[in-house]
């Protein structure tokens, strides 16, 4: 590890620290920490100095390390050996034309036309036009047949296709094509003023718009050196935690909907509204728009905001207890969720999974706990009990998380501080920097990377949401079970289109 940075989360770094390793040395650094139990935040291309750049951000235990490399139209693939890359390799690939050789499944990830407008780095088979024409991975054999699911759904949702490979009732393999949503926030991002950032980022997944716009605003906070005060500290930290607790309990009452258990799917359904209602008292709107900006929030948190949420859960807990000891009690359900869509802890560190996907699958790593900012250092950690890989894990999990984020949220709403609320503040970046920031969304590890010019201005802004990594851990989920339980599965993981298609 002599030859990375050591660097920490939402630190301002200069360009020039950064180690511009020879590819070898880079390739082998990476792959030394992949294998010692070591995970990738970051791994993307630039183009500096009319060169080809990737630079890679790891964490391993309570580190994080950076480092770059200049490299050409092509380089050994990383992902031939160690899967935690190849979902990386692949977005490399599709952005700048930068082919991996010898990557094991090399295919669109979003269906664009590089940045560099190259030629198309994927064989004839890959055509750059919509998702999902392309030759979908086939099992062989009499008794084999193909169930095709999507782009379209039924209901209110996002666009996606599944394709199954089963035989009989079973399902031998899962193939996932996304990139239906595809909207250039990535290349948007350096181009348009300050101010719309924080709308831009509030967009890319609207369930986290919280989680993405935090990790935004602290990413330009480093680099235009702004302080945050105490009490806008304490909102955010609300702010999070409320969407957290909102999309945990509506998922419950989505896994409740699909094993017909209906009573808890509407009081679930029901509870979710009352902690969107709780964002709207912070800030006028029920997904938190509008809440965060640089340096701070837009909005104060007055004795009367105290009141009502303190009030809230005070009611609502009780409550919540019952519906999860009605879910949880009930043999139906426990005979759908148990041992159902088991992702071992060994292959789940083998995808490097994130947030309660991987706690669920005995990987313990919390961005609260590992890498905590804002009012999260003196915060007590979650401890998760179920750690079988399965839907009730998963499930589980949910369930320990939202107990915990009521006991965080009384905690800081009783912690006194002041703030001033913050529309747009006059701020430069710095030149020629660097920053990554990471935070524990609701899904995982969210984490934004940016790289300014020696003038200040973006040149790379990076996005990674945690669904980045789980998808495939999803299609891991489905093997060898009954297509049947793919609804369960599926909302058991409930990952983002929007937020992967970016």
């Amino acid at each position: 590890m002599d030859n990375l940075l050591q660097i920490k989360n939402g630190e301002k770094v200069s360009r020039a620290d950064i180690p511009q390793l020879p590819f070898a040395d880079f390739r082998q650094a990476l792959l030394d920490i992949a294998d010692q139990d070591g995970y990738i935040v970051q791994f993307f291309a630039y183009q500096a100095e009319q060169a080809n750049r990737l630079l890679a951000v790891l964490r391993q235990g309570k580190t994080l390390y950076a480092a770059g490399c200049e490299v050409g139209d092509s380089y050994p693939s990383l992902t031939a050996a160690n899967e935690k890359f190849h979902m990386f390799e692949r977005e490399i690939a599709e952005q700048h034309g930068i082919r991996p050789e010898n990557h094991p499944w090399l295919k669109m990830v979003r269906y664009h036309q590089n940045y560099q407008g190259k030629a198309d780095v994927f064989a004839n088979d890959y055509r750059q036009e919509i998702p999902g024409n392309y030759p979908y991975f086939q099992v062989a054999g009499e008794d084999i047949h193909e169930v095709a699911v999507g782009p379209v759904h039924a209901g209110i949702i996002e666009p996606g296709h599944f394709r199954f490979q089963c035989i009989g009732e079973t399902v031998l393999h899962l193939e996932i094509q996304l990139g239906y949503q595809h909207r250039g926030v990535e290349t948007m991002l350096p181009t348009v003023p300050r101010k719309r950032l924080p709308v831009i980022c509030e967009s890319i997944a609207g369930d986290t718009a919280i989680g993405h716009n935090l990790t935004s605003c602290q990413a330009l906070e480093a680099l235009g050196d702004l302080t945050v005060d105490q009490g806008a500290q304490v909102v955010r930290a609300i702010a999070l935690e409320l969407e957290r607790i909102a999309n945990h309990v509506g998922d419950l009452g989505a896994l409740s909907g699909d094993v017909a258990f209906n009573p808890p799917a509407a009081y679930f359904g029901r509870l979710r509204g009352e902690f969107l209602n709780l964002l709207q008292v912070l800030c006028g709107n029920r997904f938190g728009k509008g809440l965060i900006r640089a340096g701070g929030v837009a909005f104060r948190m007055g004795e009367e905001q105290r009141r009502l949420i303190l009030d809230k859960i005070n009611e609502t807990r009780p409550e919540l207890e019952h519906v999860c000891d009605l879910l949880f009690s009930a043999h139906t359900v426990l005979a759908r969720f148990d041992a159902t869509g088991t992702v071992p802890r060994e292959r789940a560190r083998e995808l490097g999974l994130v947030g309660y996907a991987g706690r669920a699958s005995g990987l313990g790593y919390d961005a609260r706990v590992t890498f905590p900012t804002g009012c999260y250092p003196d915060l007590p950690p979650n401890q998760n009990e179920m750690t079988n890989g399965d839907v009730n894990s998963r499930a589980t999990v949910r369930r320990e998380e939202i107990m915990h984020s009521l006991d965080l949220i009384e905690t800081l709403v009783r912690r006194q501080g002041e703030t001033e609320p913050v529309f747009l503040k006059d701020y430069q970046l710095a030149p020629s920097s660097f920053v990554v920031t990471i935070n524990e969304g609701w899904r995982g590890e969210i984490s934004h990377c940016l790289l300014t010019d020696d003038q200040g201005r973006l040149e790379r802004y990076k996005v990674k949401d945690p669904s980045f990594h789980n998808w495939t851990g999803l299609a891991m989920s489905l093997r060898d079970e009954e297509i049947s339980d793919f609804p369960l599965c599926n909302k058991s993981f409930n990952l983002s289109y929007c937020g992967f298609d970016l």
